[in-house]
C-alpha cells in the first residue's frame, strides 16, 4: 500500500485538527497506528517545533509532540509501517545529533525511519534555539550532505563550509544502507533541492494543478518519491466515491505515495475510517 496517513493528535493544526482529538492521548494514537500497521499503510508522521510563539500559533498551531519521543513509541507498538518525521528543521540540530537520535530509532524499529526534513521559517523559534536564520538554505544543503554522509556509519567524516568532522564515533547508528531523506517545502527551490540532495519531496499549501506543474517541468530519476496530501480529510466511510476520486486525482498528480488525512469524530471512528480507507486503496 502506498497511502500513509497524516498522524492525528500529535500536531494542531487549524482547519485540519478535529475536537476529539484535543481529549485524546497516547493511547488513542497507539491505536489507529497500530490499525494502520495491520492494515499495511506505508507510514505515519509527526512534526516539530520545540516552541511556537503565541501570535504565530493562532495561524499554526501551538500542539507539537516531540517526533523523536513519539515515533520512538509506535515503533514499539507496530511492526511494518514507516516512522516519518514530517519535517525536522534541519538548523536545530547538528547532523550527528539526527544521525544519533534517528539512527538509534532506525536501530530499535529494524529500518523503518524516514528522514523528512526541511528549512524552517520561523525566525522567532531559530532563535530562541540559538541557531542561524539568515542563510538557512545554504547551511540546510550542508546539513543535507553532511547527514547523508553520517547516515549508517560508526565513523563518519565530512568536510563542508558549515560542518566539519572526523576521527567520532557514532554508535550505534542507522540500519538501513541508504536511510531516505524526504524534502520539504513549497518552492521550485525545495524540489530542486530533493533532487539533488533527497530522495523524495513533500510539499505542502500548493494546489494540485501548481503540483502538477512543477513536477511536469522537472526531471525526476527513477525511485525518486513524490509525498502528496489529500488536503480536506477524507471520509471514506460516509464519502466512498468523492475519497476514491480524491486520492485517484492526487495520484495522477504526479503522487508516488499519498499522505491522507482522515475526517473522524473518535479514535475508533478513525480506526474505522482506516478499515474503509484500505479496502478503497485496493481498488484503485
Amino acid at each position: 500500500m502506498r497511502i500513509g496517513i497524516t498522524s492525528p493528535i500529535v500536531t494542531a493544526n487549524p482547519g485540519s485538527h478535529a475536537e476529539w482529538e484535543a481529549d485524546a492521548g497516547v493511547a488513542e494514537l497507539v491505536a489507529i497506528a497500530t490499525t494502520a500497521d495491520r492494515l499495511g499503510f506505508h507510514h505515519l508522521t509527526c512534526s516539530e517545533h520545540v516552541a511556537v510563539p503565541t501570535a504565530i500559533a493562532e495561524q499554526r498551531g501551538a500542539t507539537y509532540w516531540d517526533p523523536l519521543v513519539t515515533l520512538s513509541h509506535l515503533a514499539a507498538h507496530t511492526t511494518q509501517i514507516r516512522l516519518a518525521t514530517q519535517v525536522l528543521v534541519l538548523g536545530y540540530h547538528h547532523p550527528l545529533e539526527i544521525a544519533k537520535r534517528y539512527g538509534t530509532l532506525d536501530l530499535v524499529s529494524g529500518g523503518r525511519v524516514v528522514l523528512g526534513l526541511g528549512v524552517g521559517s520561523l525566525e522567532e523559534e531559530f532563535d530562541l534555539v540559538g541557531a542561524t536564520f539568515a542563510g538557512r538554505g545554504e547551511i540546510a544543503d550542508d546539513a543535507l550532505r553532511a547527514l547523508r554522509a553520517s547516515l549508517g556509519k560508526r565513523q563518519p567524516s565530512y568536510h563542508g563550509p558549515h560542518f566539519d568532522f572526523d576521527d567520532f564515533v557514532v554508535e550505534p547508528h542507522a540500519v538501513q544502507e541508504h536511510l531516505p531523506f524526504w524534502i520539504g517545502g513549497r518552492t521550485p527551490r525545495s524540489l530542486r533541492r530533493a533532487l539533488e540532495l533527497g530522495d523524495g519531496w513533500v510539499p505542502f499549501g500548493l494546489s494540485l494543478g501548481d503540483l502538477a506543474r512543477m513536477l511536469g517541468a522537472s526531471d525526476l530519476p527513477e525511485g525518486f518519491e513524490v509525498v502528496l496530501g489529500t488536503g480536506r480529510p477524507l471520509d471514506p466511510i460516509g464519502e466512498p466515491e468523492q475519497t476514491r476520486d480524491k486520492v485517484a486525482r492526487v495520484l495522477a498528480a504526479g503522487a508516488t505515495v499519498v499522505s491522507a488525512t482522515i475526517a473522524a469524530t473518535s479514535a475508533d471512528h478513525y480506526c474505522e475510517q482506516l478499515e474503509a480507507l484500505a479496502a478503497i486503496e485496493g481498488e484503485l
